[in-house]
């Protein structure tokens, strides 16, 4: 159902009405209110009638007021019928104080028009609209406005509304709507029942809910004509005529595509959420083709249902998807800066095709050049493979980082089959399984100058991934929380020793909007590896914390044990923790928000973290919001530093922290 309208909605579009206009109004004497006497009225070239009903004179503008009954009874949509008058009305949108009685009386006479389409609107055919322009007298102190001695004051238009009684439906025909086979279904998604107090905006809401729910219970292909009233004034009541062909019931057959070798019917089919035989659902329609515009590989697409064979006695016709496709650009090149002063500067850039092999078959080939990082790669993707929203990923890589935890060279090949949100389509639920083969050499930091000795780990990998998300938004939520877990059986090769462990990680956020511009978020994480000692486990798979992701304040996996030379080492366990307020701002129209954060963490080389050396730190940070998500920009410092942190860290990416 629909909710009530904002009040600055344009008024429905009256239905086709035949009206019989009485030529005399059957109104009530109301008293008349003797006018002050510092107050005149503007002859309007009617004659002057002041009669308003027994109600309180209530002031919108310097230049407009209006009257109601009295008896709140005798008008009870006043509320909402002031509030879109006041959204629509001329004299409100031009009312700079300035304006004529000539000025106002041409407004006014707009304004009239439209109280009198607004009445017919909530049902009120037999109004009256009592319309005045009042002048207050100059001798009652009114402000001179010019200097010149003479006061002046601005005119103003007073409405007196007298709303009548309020029309109900008589008589709804639905044409051949009953000849359905859902009609008791169909006829309840129409929430009008003569009786109903008459109303166009309920009309048009009740259209619409029809049409949905033919729409979504089989009737492909329905139509709705335009609804009529026949307005009868004996009766107090209007006549509502709604003509409905339903079409016949249908079930789905099939999709065929208009370009099969780029992507096939089946693969169609595969994207779809219904199967051959289910009830057509016009949202299921709707929802192929969100789904073929978010592979990236479409223009533009059409989708129309097609009979197949038509509907027998009780059995259902058969209705095929015929997709229609216009191929988009496949290739594109992008590139990526980001700024940490702990980490340096990291540039990315990539090239895709992303129908390299059909249907979906993406290849991209990437490289990155940074102060501690270096990589070229090259990745294979298929999307919806073995289903909807299912992806394919196998990525070969060799990178080499120089960190202050250590010094890699590695080789690896990963490969994963996952089902993970998107910008189009964010997932309650994600998940990921994968095999990781990884060649690395690993040292510890040079020591003035002099490099110390390499090893060599060979590590073959089950990593598994799963999430839980029930936030409002992908890249800057306000709502809900996320909580995902990581698990990778790992077996480790070094130096003839082999090691089996498993590496763990849970990860915890909860996000809550406090006031209109203010959200609370906060994070936690924790991880360990269990089932061997540190030494076995080589350094790029250890844990480290600090950093823009991590612990804001500190360096890039500068918290943590140290070994002999003073440098991080890493460990077998993590704790972080993390708190910040996002406030929205006034400044750019409310694209700027300031957001002050505390961040917290430790590691350990046990199972357990080390709280002796729980790193604090604290800043502010500034975010952008652009229509693809928020630029961060934070400044950290921390508050326990240790003897080789920096007093101040900078941060710069895409998205929030967490």
């Amino acid at each position: 159902m629909f909710a009530p309208p904002e009040p600055d909605t344009p008024l429905s579009e009256l239905p086709q009405m035949t009206i019989d206009w009485p030529t005399d109004l059957d109104i009530g004497p109301f008293e008349s209110l003797e006018p002050d006497e510092d107050i005149r009225f503007a002859d309007l070239g009617e004659d002057p009638v002041f009669t308003p009903p027994q109600g309180p004179v209530i002031d919108l503008t310097d230049s407009l007021a209006v009257s109601f009954p009295q008896e709140r009874a005798l008008f009870p949509v006043q509320d909402d019928f002031l509030d879109r008058f006041q959204a629509l009305s001329t004299i409100e949108a031009y009312d700079d104080g300035d304006g004529n009685v000539a000025q106002l009386t041409a407004r006014a006479r707009e304004d009239e028009e439209l109280l009198q389409r607004m009445l017919r609107v909530y049902g009120y055919y037999d109004a009256q609209i009592v319309r005045s322009v009042v002048v207050v007298d100059p001798e009652d102190g009114a402000a001179d406005a010019d200097g010149d001695g003479t006061a002046e004051a601005p005119p103003k238009v007073r409405f007196d509304v007298i709303p009548g009684t309020r029309y109900r439906f008589g008589a709804i025909d639905l044409g051949q709507l009953d000849e359905a086979a859902d009609y008791a279904e169909l006829r309840a998604a129409f929430e009008i029942q003569p009786g109903d107090f008459l109303s166009s905006d309920k009309i048009v809401e009740e259209q619409f809910d029809l049409d949905a729910a033919l729409g979504e219970t089989g009737y492909p292909f329905a139509e709705i004509d335009t609804p009529s009233l026949l307005i009868d004034h004996a009766r107090i009541e209007g006549d509502l005529t709604m003509p409905v062909q339903p079409g016949g019931k249908y079930v789905f057959a099939g999709v065929t595509s208009d370009k099969p070798d780029f992507l096939s019917s089946e693969h169609l089919e595969t994207i779809a959420r219904f199967d051959p035989g289910d009830t057509y659902k016009r949202s299921l329609e709707l929802d192929l083709r969100r789904a073929i515009t978010a592979t990236g590989l479409v223009s533009s697409v059409t989708v129309t249902p097609r009979e197949v064979s038509p509907p027998s006695g009780d059995q259902p016709g058969e209705v095929e998807l015929d997709v229609g496709l216009t191929e988009g650009e496949l290739r594109t090149i992008a590139g990526a800066i980001g700024y940490g002063s702990e980490e340096g500067f990291r540039v990315e850039a990539s090239w895709e095709h992303r129908n390299f092999f059909p249907p979906e078959g993406m290849v991209r080939v990437r490289g990155i050049a940074g102060t501690q990082e270096q990589l070229a790669g090259i990745s294979f993707r298929r999307n919806n493979f073995g289903g909807r929203d299912r992806i394919l990923n196998i990525d070969a890589y060799a990178s080499t980082i120089d960190s202050p935890a250590f010094e890699a060279r590695t080789a690896a090949l990963l490969a994963t089959y996952e089902r993970v949100s998107t910008l189009l389509f964010q997932k309650p639920l994600s998940w990921s399984a994968g095999v990781e083969l990884v060649a690395t050499q690993e040292r510890p930091p040079s020591v003035d100058g002099v490099a110390q000795p390499r090893e060599t780990f060979f590590v073959a990998a089950l990593p598994l991934y799963a999430q839980i998300d029930t936030t409002n938004d992908l890249l800057d939520p306000v709502e809900g929380f996320r909580l995902s877990g990581r698990l990778s059986p790992e077996v480790s090769r070094n130096n003839g020793t082999q090691s089996f462990y498993l590496r763990g990680r849970a990860d915890a956020s909860y996000y809550k909007q406090v006031t209109e511009k203010v959200v609370l978020a906060g994070r936690a994480a924790y991880g360990a590896i269990p089932g061997t000692d540190l030494q076995n486990i080589a350094p790029s798979r250890r844990y480290y914390a600090g950093g823009g992701g991590s612990v804001r304040g500190y360096g890039f996996r500068e918290i943590g044990p140290r070994d002999a030379n003073g440098e991080p080492s890493g460990g077998r366990s993590v704790l972080e923790v993390a708190a910040e307020a996002r406030i929205r701002t006034g400044l750019l129209d409310g694209a700027v928000s300031v957001v002050p954060f505390v961040d917290a963490g430790t590691v350990g080389t046990g199972l357990t973290p080390d709280f002796d050396e729980f790193r604090i730190g604290v800043g502010v940070g500034v975010r952008y919001h652009t229509g693809f998500g928020p630029i961060r920009f934070d400044v950290g410092v921390p508050l326990n530093p240790g003897p080789d942190d920096n007093p101040v860290a900078v941060y710069v990416s895409l998205g929030q922290a967490f």
